[in-house]
């Protein structure tokens, strides 16, 4: 029998890290301004399309097969941003940044690159509270990824701003930021129709 979730949110406080461990493991769960947020494991066009693309993008990108390399690229890594505590579906950091990988459940090196792959109930967190925060962190780059629009959001922190550098559809073939020295298959990352 599945335990009670708490109340997620609001506390009657700032939810706490400890608040956040008593979730069963079935949740993704992370602290974003002080609340609590509780999400099921995503449905397999979310899954898919956050998959299909640590798998494109971690040959050429984190192994150097095929690429540039310098980059490690993490599913669903824990990042303790200042209070928050957020899990983006993708992350990237490059070696430059992050020379040793580190040995720890978390970290607080904010990444270069994010992606939030975009489900109908966490699409509100993912576009406002969590961009927020990694603009406030100073992460460079941020893909906005719709598994059931089939769109691929780039953005770029300008000034401390987001900036919509291009918006891919579709089985188009692209380059986007910030890694365009390969190209993308936009079909690959979407359930068949």
């Amino acid at each position: 029998m599945m335990r009670p979730v708490p109340r997620v949110p609001p506390f009657e406080r700032e939810a706490t890290y400890e608040d956040l461990e008593k979730l069963p493991d079935l949740y993704v769960a992370e602290i974003v301004g002080g609340e609590l947020h509780a999400s099921p494991r995503p449905a397999f066009p979310h899954a898919r399309a956050g998959s299909r693309l640590g798998m494109v993008l971690g040959p050429p990108f984190d192994r150097g097969d095929g690429g540039p390399g310098g980059w490690f690229i993490i599913f669903e890594p824990e990042l303790h941003l200042g209070r928050d505590v957020l899990v983006p579906d993708l992350a990237g950091w490059r070696h430059t940044r992050m020379p040793v990988f580190p040995d720890t459940a978390f970290t607080t090196l904010a990444p270069d690159w994010i992606c939030e792959v975009l489900s109908p109930s966490t699409e509100r967190l993912d576009r406002d509270r969590k961009l927020r925060v990694y603009a406030r962190e100073r992460v460079p780059h941020a893909w906005l990824v719709d598994p059931l629009e089939r769109r691929l959001e780039v953005l770029r922190l300008d000034d401390g701003s987001w900036c919509t550098m291009a918006v891919h559809t579709g089985t188009a073939v692209v380059r986007a930021e910030p890694f365009d020295d390969i190209e993308l298959e936009l079909a690959a990352l979407w359930l068949p129709a």
